[in-house]
């Protein structure tokens, strides 16, 4: 039996304009297992009780379900896909059509419910500490220089750490490095994150 719909996620499917064939047997798949279905970020992301279990979202050239513990479920089809390298949790099952999608219906179930499995068990990522990643020269530079701010970024929560140190270290140049240090400082220096 499918569960309720939300509203929200009624006006997101209207809304809809590129992937809304794909969508709807997306939805009608995730419908049947005993998630409740909301809108998160923006996209229709169903939970278990206050988890996040699997979101739907789409791209420019494809649609995905996101799996927020994909690094922990099993793979048996090899379709779990890891977005980028700092992605160290969640997993995607890409489409780039519905008969994508209704050729691996069951498969999808059954990921669906592999995936409630792992929440229901209660497993952890283990999340690579903040230590772990690169710290550029340039903001290692402007810490050493500045108590303030050695303080304030030793005072964010560690996620917090971890996406500004990727923000600088993705930069190509230095110069490019050195003004998104600069941009952030404020931001640093108010307790908040990179999104916040």
């Amino acid at each position: 039996m499918d569960n309720p719909t939300h509203p929200k996620v009624d006006a997101f499917m209207q809304r809809a304009e590129r992937w809304r064939t794909e969508f709807e047997a997306l939805r009608a798949i995730l419908r049947q297992a005993p998630l409740n279905e909301e809108l998160k970020w923006g996209q229709p992301c169903y939970t278990l009780g206050k988890a996040n279990v699997v979101l739907m979202h789409g791209f420019k050239d494809y649609c995905a379900l996101l799996f927020m513990k994909g690094a922990l479920m099993p793979d048996p089809q090899g379709l779990l896909i890891q977005q980028t390298e700092n992605v160290q949790s969640a997993r995607q099952i890409r489409f780039t059509s519905l008969d994508q999608i209704m050729d691996k219906a069951a498969t999808l179930k059954a990921y669906v419910e592999a995936a409630i499995a792992v929440e229901k068990a209660g497993l952890k990522v283990d999340f690579k500490k903040t230590e772990a990643f690169t710290m550029p020269d340039e903001f290692r530079a402007r810490l050493e220089d500045d108590a303030a701010l050695k303080e304030a970024f030793a005072g964010l929560t560690p996620g917090r750490q971890r996406a500004y140190l990727l923000h600088f270290s993705s930069a190509k140049q230095s110069k490019t490095r050195d003004a998104r240090i600069e941009k952030c400082i404020p931001q640093i220096m108010d307790g908040l994150g990179l999104d916040d």
